[in-house]
């Protein structure tokens, strides 16, 4: 009796998942605008959750290495210890904002001087090409003989000064709605800009709190299994994605260096701010740097394109070496994946979600690999994995 109603209830909710998915292709389009709804209510939300991932791991850092955890002793260290999380969370938007101001001061006037450079050359661009037609029309008189037949041929003036005012007209119009409509998004991304900011310090200053709260409704409302399946799998997931972010962060800051010293030795100019550019821009997975190298290279082609050009061989030469050597082990080795498959990560994220697919499938992938890898050393009765893994796997232990 027990056995058939156990298969009642398997059937009953196989059926139930199928009717489900059944109405869920049939509305497709409905459900897709819902979801599209809730998302954009949503995405203050997300990406105040996204920003307070971030910078968990510098405030984390700060955390264990200035204040121990808040285990500092004495009297002073009783009062830094109630002060260690706002401390460490002011210090890490303050190491973010301090990097992203580096890039701004040292590209930014450089870029402007280059393109005043570059207006101060057009005029003498412009005399050398008149000098040049001139030459041109002195020893070829039949190219006279053409824009003197083209002198000869009727404009529709009427036709042209109607379309001109239709123009304005209408034009003008939805010229203005366009403006309007770019201001109102301006203003509403500032909005939530700031929205994302704050929700973002309230959930790091009250992450441990957020997180049990988590784990007493996950207890609650689930079986112990799946329970402790769904830690499991967070923790995965967290681990992943710091060591990704932080193997991001070395693996850009290498690439950096690798262009200030080789331009330096071939003396290349713009050494220092085209290596701190690619060096920011790389934090983009493997297509990031080519940012930095369309600035590098603009910025000496006004002064030498021969010199631009040999610049432009450098960066494919490095970023063959960065791409398939550096890139691979460094962030395949910070969350455990082999090199092949941060490629493949790479490639199959951007191809489906463009640059934030590249962000986010190397974790992602890096995070089923293993949960496969230990499943299927499970089932052939070899190890379970590396430590780390099972390490992971302590946080279940709430269930």
């Amino acid at each position: 009796m027990n056995l058939n109603r156990k298969n009642i209830r398997k059937i009953r909710g196989l059926i139930l998942f199928t009717g489900l998915v059944i109405l869920g292709l049939m509305k497709f389009d409905l459900l897709y605008g819902v979801l599209v709804f809730v998302v954009g209510i949503l995405r203050p939300f997300l990406v105040g959750g996204m920003i307070a991932f971030v910078i968990n791991l510098p405030m984390s850092f700060f955390e264990k290495k200035l204040f121990k955890n808040g285990q500092l002793s004495g009297k002073a260290g009783r009062v830094l210890n109630k002060c260690s999380r706002g401390i460490s969370l002011l210090l890490a938007y303050l190491s973010v904002i301090l990097a992203i101001t580096l890039v701004v001061v040292t590209v930014i006037p450089q870029l402007v001087s280059t393109i005043r450079d570059l207006a101060n050359e057009i005029p003498i661009f412009w005399n050398n090409v008149i000098t040049e037609l001139e030459v041109i029309f002195a020893a070829n008189p039949e190219l006279l003989q053409i824009l003197s037949e083209a002198e000869d041929i009727q404009i529709d003036w009427q036709g042209l000064i109607t379309t001109v005012v239709n123009f304005l007209r209408n034009g003008m119009g939805s010229m203005l709605n366009s403006t309007f409509s770019v201001a109102g998004s301006i203003i509403n991304s500032t909005v939530n800009f700031f929205i994302s900011l704050i929700f973002s310090i309230y959930i790091l200053v009250q992450k441990e709190k957020l997180g049990n709260q988590f784990t007493r409704v996950l207890k609650a409302y689930t079986s112990s299994k799946i329970c402790k399946g769904t830690l499991k799998v967070f923790g995965l997931l967290n681990r992943n994605f710091s060591n990704f972010i932080t193997g991001q962060c070395t693996e850009a800051i290498i690439l950096g260096l690798m262009f200030v010293v080789s331009m330096t030795i071939f003396r290349f100019d713009y050494a220092v701010m085209t290596g701190v550019l690619i060096a920011f821009t790389a934090l983009i997975p493997i297509v990031g740097a080519f940012i930095g190298c369309f600035v590098g290279a603009f910025l000496m082609l006004v002064d030498d394109p021969v010199k631009a050009f040999w610049f432009v061989i450098l960066f494919v030469v490095l970023q063959q070496i960065e791409g398939n050597l550096i890139y691979p082990h460094v962030v395949g080795n910070s969350v455990g994946l082999p090199s092949i498959w941060v490629l493949a990560a790479v490639t199959i994220g951007g191809s489906l979600m463009g640059v934030f697919g590249m962000l986010v499938f190397i974790p992602l992938l890096s995070t089923v690999y293993m949960l496969l890898r230990e499943d299927v050393n499970r089932r052939n009765g070899e190890d379970s994995g590396p430590p780390a893994l099972e390490a992971v796997s302590d946080t279940a232990d709430k269930c």
